[in-house]
């Protein structure tokens, strides 16, 4: 995408900016296609048929024959239409998030209940963890709290 967001470099962030909602254009509209219980009934019937009708980069179509959460926000899908798709599946926003943190929906459940992921970690792409130096002229270091020193 081009020119360059301050946000761009925060990991595993994917803010659904004009860039992205332009990218995604043809993904959302798939995804709000499942609104219709008509459309939910032919893409279970044949996802890849269904597909066809739609606009799709191939890595947008793979992200979504796959169920690749994390991929379909990272190709320009929008949360509140990609979930879309994991209703028709039976999921919950939980199992998703989980399915995108590496844990079971309930270990997502609970982590949330627990207040959330710890803080610590890289801010930005280039820092080093918290406390820790990366090495990189320049770099600063943040304390868990997220503040540079």
């Amino acid at each position: 995408m081009a020119g360059s967001r301050d946000y761009d470099d925060i990991p595993g962030t994917y803010v659904f900016d004009g860039r992205r909602s332009q990218q995604g254009y043809h993904l959302n509209m798939f995804c709000m296609s499942l609104n219709a219980e008509a459309n939910r009934e032919r893409f279970k019937a044949d996802e890849e048929a269904y597909l066809d009708g739609f606009d799709l980069t191939p890595q947008q179509r793979r992200a979504v024959i796959e169920r690749d959460w994390l991929g379909l926000l990272r190709l320009g899908g929008n949360i509140y239409y990609t979930f879309k798709l994991a209703a028709l599946d039976g999921l919950s926003m939980q199992d998703i998030g989980g399915a995108m943190s590496g844990v079971s929906g309930g270990e997502f459940n609970q982590m949330m209940i627990d207040g959330g992921r710890p803080a610590d970690g890289n801010r930005r792409t280039g820092e080093a963890p918290a406390g820790q130096s990366s090495g990189t002229p320049g770099a600063e270091a943040t304390d868990s709290a997220g503040h540079r020193s």
